[in-house]
């Protein structure tokens, strides 16, 4: 199975992007055909807890502290990194600022008082509840 691995790899190449192979078929890593075959829960699992992971590592960039938060306001704050991204994530001033003074009421404040929140709906409120009482979403 090596050995046939390592043939397709070569024949294939590795694309860490989609594109659109020979005949127009958005495709991805080595040769996944993703408009024909797209990919597995299994797949997207494992991709979760990769994205969950670098989400994590992202945060703990911008706040060191996250983690003595609590787990539902961590968990809160990882959701919010995975969902925007580190970029969008530190446009969040207000927010950030409350947090490092442990402001947990006024950083919940300032998630629902931005386009993010609007554009989100519901996400947004139950995160911000978690930020504000530590306590899992309702």
């Amino acid at each position: 199975m090596e050995s046939l691995m390592d043939m397709i790899k070569r024949h294939e190449g590795f694309r860490n992007f989609p594109y659109k192979d020979t005949v127009g078929k958005l495709t991805i890593g080595f040769g996944r055909n993703l408009d024909d075959v797209g990919i597995s829960e299994g797949e997207a699992q494992i991709m979760l807890v990769n994205d969950i992971n670098n989400a994590i590592e992202d945060l703990t960039k911008v706040l060191p502290a996250a983690g003595t938060y609590g787990d539902n306001r961590f968990d809160a704050l990882v959701d919010m990194m995975f969902n925007l991204g580190m970029v969008k994530f530190k446009r969040f001033k207000k927010m950030l600022a409350a947090l490092r003074v442990l402001d947990f009421k006024k950083a919940a404040e300032e998630m629902l008082d931005s386009k993010w929140a609007n554009q989100v709906g519901y996400r947004a409120n139950d995160l911000a509840y978690m930020m504000e009482f530590n306590k899992q979403g309702v």
